[in-house]
């Protein structure tokens, strides 16, 4: 019987065997790439006017990769600075004292701030950890991290950005305070800067989602050097509208319209429904500023007379629901509606909706920061970004 020569790898965990193997190499290339450009010179190679340091053997180090446990060899070295000192070489690929990679620390800090302790939490990643250690200590270092990080990215300078347009909204967790689980709103800000970026610019609780609540958001917005933005697109909390007006007199609004189709259906009859979204969606599609009043004229005649509460809800929202048309039409996409922010709260929901309640408020914010810095909310260019060179320069902040 003829053998086969992968048997070696065959059995239980065979795969992940395989990928680690691989993993270790490639993690070894690349730092042995990193300590020759240190030294200036590769293995073996003579002496040149470049040469500032020395090999000196090599130390095993186990890393936590998303597939467990390698151990690599460390290579060492000593480098000789500009004073003629000798310092020893540190890699910036894996700093001194890491044991677990960047996405292996995320997934340990979600579970945690879902309300597991650290048992628990060794028992559920166990198929990932495979053995390493993961002590309650090493867990507190990391929300401790964590939580300066995310009190730096509260703080951080928002001047440099040069932020155009404004997208806020409210996001309700359920969360545990006290022996009560209740809904708490978080008041996120997104903001696109001058080159279509679109960027979380800050997260925080609020007791309620009021004209105060959002005042002191945007107040803290202005304090960290935030110029003032040419429009900001929200829902219809009209506490919010009030408090951009506060902050920043000149600011345009733009309603969301889907905020307001969901707000005129539920106003209408059911057999009313259908006929009004297709008026709806005509009019605020429309392909030109002149096709959308002109449909607007002609809706707003025509639902006066057909359901008095909807035409009610359409006229509260004023001339605000159009105020996308104002912008240039590649951007209209983008503007007309809150989306960009939905898709973000979509992955916060996604995220946490195994879970019956948030352990805390704490928790809360530090979650939706790390899933934020782990690239999980990535946001692509606001539509149209490349006609923001024809808007008026940003104002400066005062």
């Amino acid at each position: 019987m003829e053998s086969d020569s992968s048997s070696g790898w065959q059995g239980k965990g065979a795969l992940e065997e395989l990928l680690r193997e691989r993993i270790r190499t490639t993690i070894e290339g690349i730092i042995e790439e990193e300590l020759v450009a240190a030294l200036g010179a590769a293995r073996s190679q003579r002496s040149g006017p470049v040469r500032v340091g020395y090999r000196h053997g090599k130390r095993s180090r186990t890393l936590t990769t998303s597939l467990g446990p390698t151990t690599i060899a460390m290579p060492r070295a000593r480098l000789e600075g500009e004073d003629g000192r000798r310092r020893e070489w540190r890699s910036r690929i894996i700093p001194r004292y890491q044991r677990r990679t960047e996405r292996v620390d995320e997934a340990i800090l979600g579970v945690y701030l879902s309300g597991t302790n650290t048992r628990r939490l060794r028992e559920a990643l166990a198929p990932l950890l495979r053995g390493a250690p993961l002590s309650k200590d090493a867990v507190s270092r990391l929300v401790g991290r964590l939580r300066e990080d995310f009190a730096a990215w509260t703080q951080r300078d928002l001047g440099e950005l040069k932020i155009r347009y404004l997208f806020l909204d409210g996001w309700y967790p359920r969360m545990r305070i006290g022996k009560k689980r209740v809904r708490v709103p978080v008041l996120v800000t997104l903001g696109v800067c001058v080159d279509g970026r679109r960027e979380v610019l800050d997260l925080r609780l609020a007791g309620v989602e009021s004209a105060e609540a959002w005042l002191d958001a945007v107040r803290l917005l202005g304090a960290r050097k935030l110029g003032a933005p040419l429009l900001a697109v929200i829902d219809g909390n009209p506490g919010l509208a009030a408090a951009l007006k506060v902050q920043w007199p000149q600011i345009a609004i733009q309603r969301c319209t889907n905020h307001k189709l969901w707000n005129l259906l539920a106003k209408a009859p059911a057999h009313l429904r259908e006929e009004l979204a297709e008026d709806y969606r005509r009019m605020i599609y429309a392909e030109s500023r002149e096709a959308v009043e002109h449909a607007r004229v002609g809706f707003a005649r025509k639902w006066k007379l057909r359901c008095k509460t909807v035409s009610a809800s359409f006229e509260e929202a004023g001339d605000d629901l159009f105020t996308f048309t104002a912008f240039p039409p590649s951007q209209w996409k983008a503007l007309r509606t809150t989306n960009a922010l939905e898709r973000i709260n979509e992955e916060f929901r996604r995220r946490t909706k195994t879970q019956a309640s948030l352990p805390s408020e704490v928790a809360v914010l530090l979650l939706l920061f790390g899933l934020l810095r782990s690239g999980q909310g990535t946001l692509r260019r606001l539509v149209g970004w490349h006609d923001l060179a024809i808007i008026n320069e940003q104002p400066e902040a005062a």
